[in-house]
């Protein structure tokens, strides 16, 4: 009678303990609902294009057009198949609901998908003893904190929820759960942006299973080979335009190995010991030394065999490190001319798969320092608050505060300033944005020569390239970052470089611009948007119309008109 009051006060103290983990995952997003536009969050991939793909692509009427359709907001016409699948559960947010509550709803989402998915992976399959429900939730909770890419869904942050569910299935269970999390996982994530690599790994454990005598086990690679198939009816447009398509395209031209292995080695140290952007995982404070003390510790007491997986996962977490930076190495020229998409696909990826082993590490080297008596229960749960401390920081409102808000940023009010000053349907003339990305305008309606995408027909760049072409010839860095990728269609400057948010407050001026006006005009060009006042903009066959700005943008416009 005693001991089931013991094991029942367990349950309910970690009970306790996941809707307290659900309680700060809500107070960690109360700033995205208390501050709506007036909230700050990511412009890099975000901001300055993802959120403003969702609006046009949610106003083209084409959201489920044919794989031949284009956008015509953008560049004359982009193909319709460079905004992904309609079946993705962010593209259907933001087609039925304002921005920012569309952006609130991923976030919750995502977020407690991950906190769920984490706590049961390690409660099944790594943390089972009961007493450990403190490093289950906290461990869950961490990881349903660290700053995730946005339209990344969970792609990443849903690994562990798919883990769980693989290796219930390779060890016999049968319940339909599994096969749902199969199911569904590839309606809310990206096969290109996590999981194609997932998938590879859990086909290499399948295999190893085989090689190691356990058996061909059909239903773990049917598990494999369905959510393989998913992805594929969900992500037909990717295939179509990766297998189908015959006409060049923008990733045509992206070029990624040119490092020495001097630099690939301090590539590789950058990312083991800080990650990368789109999967940061906020683990170089806490994390890292906890993990190495654990190697220590089971090292110093001889548990190798006993400890084989975290040692595993050790090794794997440098090694993925490593294969990042070697996927930019130059000796892979002669390979990438060979076999060209392997310039076309970022095989660098698979450190997407860093955030889940990297956090299943946290909790084993838990687990491992409290066994070994390194130290308690309560010190545990201290190292745990440090870690969620840290992530806190890394909320958007903290890091992102001295970056324009929502609303600062797409400035609706000056755009609409703008189109009635203009006073013509948007669609019967084309603009391009100096100093600006090309995403504000789009957000705002208009229709734009320049773009951020990395899906386009080269043959649009290169018409692009003739009107900056002065331009890139005065700059080597620009030149490269143009030719070598592309994804930004933008119209560089010498002078600016690759700056695109110059705000209102700034004194500078554009002198000597370059510029080649007759390709743009020819594409249908007549307004440019400059963040900056341009002295010579009679030379570049440009006409000063008038200044737009207002207390709640983070820009003041000024509106040039082409003179040819």
């Amino acid at each position: 009678m005693g001991w089931s009051r013991v094991v029942s006060l367990r349950f309910y103290n970690e009970r306790r303990l996941v809707y307290l983990a659900i309680g700060v995952i809500f107070l960690y997003l109360s700033p995205l609902v208390i501050l709506g536009e007036d909230a700050h969050i990511r412009v890099h991939d975000n901001l300055d294009s993802n959120l403003a793909w969702y609006k046009v692509l949610a106003g083209s009427g084409k959201m489920f057009g044919s794989l031949n359709a284009v956008i015509p907001q953008i560049i004359n016409g982009l193909p319709r198949n460079a905004f992904g699948t309609e079946w993705s559960g962010i593209v259907m947010l933001y087609a039925y609901l304002p921005t920012m509550a569309a952006y609130t709803i991923n976030q919750a989402i995502t977020r407690i998908a991950a906190f769920f998915g984490m706590y049961l992976l390690l409660k099944k399959h790594f943390i089972d003893q009961k007493e450990w429900g403190l490093i289950r939730v906290g461990t869950a909770l961490a990881f349903a904190l660290t700053p995730f890419w946005p339209s990344g869904m969970l792609s990443t942050l849903g690994m562990p929820l798919a883990l769980y569910a693989f290796l219930n299935i390779r060890n016999g269970e049968r319940d339909i759960k599994n096969w749902l999390i199969l199911v569904l996982l590839p309606l809310y994530s990206s096969f290109v942006l996590g999981f194609f690599f997932f998938l590879f790994a859990v086909g290499i454990l399948w295999f190893t299973d085989v090689c190691r005598g356990k058996g061909w086990n059909l239903q773990f690679l049917g598990g494999v080979v369905l959510m393989t198939s998913i992805y594929m009816l969900v992500e037909y447009r990717l295939v179509s335009s990766f297998f189908l398509s015959s006409e060049p395209n923008s990733r045509d031209e992206y070029f990624h190995a040119r490092l020495s292995m001097w630099r690939v080695l301090k590539l590789s140290v950058k990312n083991f010991l800080l990650g990368h952007t789109h999967v940061m995982t906020v683990h170089g404070l806490i994390i890292l030394p906890l993990t190495f003390i654990a190697l220590y510790a089971v090292c110093a007491k001889q548990q190798w065999k006993k400890e084989k997986r975290f040692l595993f996962l050790m090794a794997l977490n440098l090694a993925l490190s490593f294969w990042y930076a070697f996927w930019f190495y130059k000796g892979w020229v002669p390979v990438t001319k060979k076999f060209h998409f392997m310039d076309t696909f970022n095989f660098a990826r698979f450190h997407f798969l860093r955030p889940l082993i990297l956090y299943i590490l946290f909790a084993q080297a838990l687990r491992i320092l409290w066994i070994h008596r390194v130290f308690s229960q309560k010190i545990a749960g201290i190292f745990i608050l440090f870690q969620l401390a840290v992530l806190g920081g890394f909320n958007d409102e903290i890091i992102y505060h001295s970056k324009p808000s929502v609303k600062e940023f797409y400035a609706e009010n000056v755009f609409k300033e703008i189109n009635q000053y203009i006073a013509r349907p948007q669609k019967e003339y084309r603009v391009a944005s100096i100093g600006l990305h090309p995403a504000i305008a789009q957000y705002n309606g208009f229709y734009t020569l320049d773009t951020y995408n990395n899906f386009y027909p080269l043959s649009y760049k290169y018409r692009f390239r003739k009107i900056i072409e002065k331009e890139l010839a005065k700059d080597h860095y620009i030149k490269e970052y143009f030719d070598t990728w592309g994804g930004r269609c933008y119209i560089f400057t010498a002078q600016l470089e690759k700056r695109y948010m110059i705000k209102k407050d700034s004194k500078r001026k554009l002198t000597n611009l370059q510029l080649n006006m007759k390709p743009f005009k020819e594409m249908g060009g007549e307004y440019i948007f400059s963040a900056l006042p341009i002295t010579n903009a009679k030379d570049n066959h440009l006409h000063f119309v008038k200044t737009f700005t207002s207390k709640d943008a983070a820009w003041k416009i000024y509106l040039y008109r082409v003179t040819l």
